[in-house]
Formats: C-alpha cells, structure tokens, sequence
C-alpha cells in the first residue's frame, strides 16, 4: 500500500541522519583514540610518566573541528526550523481542535470531519490547533510533524503531502484515562477527488471512512482501532476494509483452513475472538465484556461498508 509523505518528512530526515551520521562517527573516534592511548600509554610501556608539552595547532584543530559541526547541525536544523513554520500564502486552512479523546476538523467552507483530516496531495495545509479541554499534542509521524494544542491558545503547524493514503494522527500527550485511543489519521487524496468531495454535500468521500457512521463511534468506544487499522494496513491485528466477504486462512483447534469473512465470521470474531486465529497474528485480542448484542450487529454492518 502507498505511504504518503511530506515535505516536512524528507527536511526532518536529513537532519535526523546528519546529526546521528556525525553522533556515530565521533564516537567511533572518541571510543577508538580512548582504547589506543590505553594500550599504547600503558604503565608497563612507560613506568615514567612524560611531560606533555602545549601543541597549539593540535588545540586549534581540535577546538576548530568541533564548532564548526556544531555549527553545521545548528544551520541544518534551523532551516528545517524555518520551513516548518513559514507557512505558503496559498495553504489550506482546516482547524483542527482536539478534545478528550478524538481530533475534530473544520473547513474553510464549513465541512466538518471527526477523526480523518482529508486534504488533496501536493497542497500546502496549515493545521490550526485549538484544544477544548487539556493539552493535546498533534503528531503525524509519517510527516515528521507534532504541535501542541493548548486551551485558550491558537497554534499552528503546516505540511505538504505527497503522495496518497492514510498517515496515522496520535495525541502526544497524555490527555486522561483513553489518552491510548486518541487516534486519527490524515487522509491524502487525489487533487481531482478532494475538489469534487470539498464542494460537494456528502459527509465523506467515496470509498473512505464514515466517521459518523455508529458502527465507527462503537469501535472507537470500544477500543477496536487502537489494533485494527480501518484500511487495508496492519498493525496488531489485519486492518477491516475489505474483510466482509473475503478469504480469509485461519487455524481453528490446531487445523489451519480456508473460511470466507461473512456475518457468522465477523459475529464470531467479536464474540470468540481466539477461536478463530489470522494466519500471521497473535492471539491476543481479549474479549470485550463492554460489548452489546446491540454493538456487535452495529459493528457488523459498519464493516460491511467497509469495502
């Protein structure tokens, strides 16, 4: 699956790399001269210790060298500092305000979203970043960007997407007891097919997420998408869009086998969540106490949309 990116991610990544590039090689030096001077200045080689004399071009290089790579990562990370808040006069301006525990997102012409921030790929975006009730920290680690939302104060990030897909929103925070499930993600889209879903009256995009559907309000209460992603993705278990009615190899009392994703499969999977294990995941998914009959036909027919 295509991972978006940004111009943030590559600014970031190159001082990230110097700075470590330049960390790894001074301490290869430093930890080689340090084993040297200990073996070849050992007392058995010279039971009398010498006196060292001043060597003022020897101080002069060693005094030179290192400010001028300390200088050098400075200028590399002031410059990414500078692109990071320059913001371009022509950027999209969606404010974002985050509350315990979900991220909101308004439009310049008043659309709003819950949890997935859509904007068209190749179009500076700056964030405006309001917080309802305590400090929350807006990260998207694909584009290396993370800004607090403070109560009572306006802040701000921006970046460029490239590419398309879904970028995971985290709260860097911690902002209370569901701090964990905090989770959003930007949705990087085609220029064409951000212009037809901004002006159009649809709450989402074809073929994206529901956000207000009730099938998506229940896995987040629930916990469900702090390990199920809702797009095809991983993480600690298989993402959901495209489950219902797909092949799917599981191992049932020790018996690997082939079972089609239909409603018995998704009911079974949430109620006896074990019983049936994904080829290649763990089984660790506890069963949900909390969960109603109710939430479980909800769920159900929201991951049926899911396509």
């Amino acid at each position: 699956m295509n991972r978006p990116f940004a111009n943030t991610t590559v600014e970031v990544d190159f001082v990230f790399w110097f700075i470590s590039g330049i960390s790894v090689v001074l301490l290869l030096l430093v930890t080689g001269l340090m084993v040297y001077f200990a073996v070849r200045y050992r007392r058995q080689r010279n039971p009398q210790a010498a006196e060292v004399k001043e060597h003022p071009a020897l101080e002069i290089t060693w005094t030179v060298i290192p400010t001028l790579i300390v200088l050098a990562m400075f200028w590399y990370g002031y410059r990414a500092f500078i692109l990071m808040r320059a913001v371009p006069g022509d950027a999209l301006v969606i404010k974002t305000t985050g509350k315990m525990w979900q991220w909101d997102f308004e439009y310049p012409n008043g659309k709003k979203t819950t949890e997935v921030m859509y904007v068209p790929s190749g179009k500076a975006i700056k964030v405006e970043l309001h917080s309802t009730d305590v400090v929350h920290g807006f990260y998207v680690p694909a584009f290396r960007v993370k800004e607090d939302a403070v109560p009572g104060k306006k802040n701000y990030l921006w970046f460029k997407p490239q590419g398309w897909g879904p970028a995971e929103i985290f709260c860097s925070q911690y902002c209370g007891l569901r701090h964990a499930y905090m989770i959003g993600h930007v949705e990087v889209m085609d220029p064409a097919l951000f212009d037809a879903w901004y002006n159009s009256t649809n709450a989402v995009p074809p073929a994206t997420v529901d956000t207000a559907a009730p099938g998506y309000a229940a896995l987040q209460r629930l916990g469900c998408i702090s390990c199920h992603r809702l797009d095809e993705g991983r993480l600690v278990g298989p993402g959901l869009r495209g489950l219902y009615g797909r092949k799917v190899i599981v191992t049932e009392n020790g018996v690997e086998k082939s079972v089609t994703a239909d409603e018995v499969y998704l009911r079974s999977s949430l109620l006896e969540p074990n019983k049936q294990l994904t080829a290649g995941y763990p089984g660790i998914m506890p069963r949900l106490q909390a969960m109603t009959d109710a939430d479980v036909q909800t769920i159900v027919e929201y991951l049926k949309t899911l396509k």
